[in-house]
C-alpha cells in the first residue's frame, strides 16, 4: 500500500483504444504527464502478445518509478516484472493472485458497491477501483452507481479507492466534490488530442 500511498491519477491502456503498434508512445506521453499509476488492459489479445507488450510498457514505467499494473493474468507477473495485477469480481482470489505471481506484488480489485468494498479490503486487497460512477463506453453494459455512496465508501474502507468509469476533466470537480481523493481516467486520456497535457490538467485539477 505504501507504493500507492501518493498515487491520485491512475491511467488504464485499453487496447480498445489504443492499437498495440500505440502503446509505446502513449505510455511515454501519459508517463512525461505526471501519470501516477498505469494499467494495461488487453482483453482481447494472446497471452503471449499481453506479454510482449507489458514488457515494452514496463521498460518506461519502471525507470519513472511508476507502478504497472497488468488487467488480470496474474500469472504473467512471475516473468513480467510489473508491480502488481487488478482483478475483477469473478477473476479469483487475491491470495491465489499472489501466489502465482510467486513474489511480492500489489493487487487491485473492481467493486461495484460499499459491500463488495469492504469485502476487498478484508480479503487483502491493495486498493480498489470503485465504479461504474457514470455510463461508461469502456464498460458499455455496466450500471452507473453514481455519487451518493463515494463519502461512504471512504469512511468505511481504508486502503486506497481510485474512483472510475465516465470521469473527464469536464466532470472531475463533479466527483471530487462528492468525495473523491483518487481517480482512474480512461477514454478521456486515450483519446485527447494531447494526452501529456491531459495527465496534468487533471493532476492539477485534483
Amino acid at each position: 500500500m505504501n507504493a500507492l500511498e501518493h498515487c491520485f491519477v491512475y491511467g488504464i491502456l485499453d487496447l480498445g483504444y489504443v492499437k498495440p503498434e500505440a502503446v509505446i508512445e502513449m505510455t511515454k506521453k501519459l508517463v512525461r504527464g505526471g501519470i501516477d499509476l498505469l494499467q494495461l488492459r488487453a482483453k482481447e489479445l494472446p497471452l503471449n502478445e499481453v506479454r510482449r507488450i507489458a514488457q515494452l510498457v514496463v521498460a518506461i514505467t519502471q525507470p519513472a518509478g511508476v507502478p504497472f499494473i497488468l488487467n488480470d493474468y496474474p500469472k504473467l507477473l512471475a516473468d513480467v516484472p510489473a508491480e502488481g495485477c487488478h482483478l475483477g469480481q469473478d477473476d479469483g482470489s487475491i491470495a491465489e493472485a499472489r501466489q502465482l505471481a510467486g513474489r511480492q506484488v500489489i493487487v487491485g480489485r473492481s467493486t461495484h458497491s460499499i459491500e463488495q468494498a469492504v469485502a476487498a479490503e478484508k480479503e487483502g486487497a491493495d486498493y480498489i477501483g470503485y465504479g461504474p460512477l457514470f455510463p461508461t463506453p469502456t464498460k458499455p453494459d455496466a450500471t452507473a452507481i453514481g455519487l451518493s455512496s463515494l463519502r461512504k465508501v471512504h469512511a468505511q474502507v481504508r486502503i486506497p479507492i481510485f474512483c472510475i468509469g465516465g470521469i473527464k476533466e469536464s466532470n472531475l470537480r463533479k466527483v471530487t466534490d462528492a468525495g473523491a481523493e483518487r481517480v482512474c481516467v480512461v477514454s478521456d486520456l486515450l483519446t485527447a488530442p494531447d494526452p501529456y497535457a491531459k495527465v496534468r490538467a487533471i493532476k492539477a485539477d485534483l
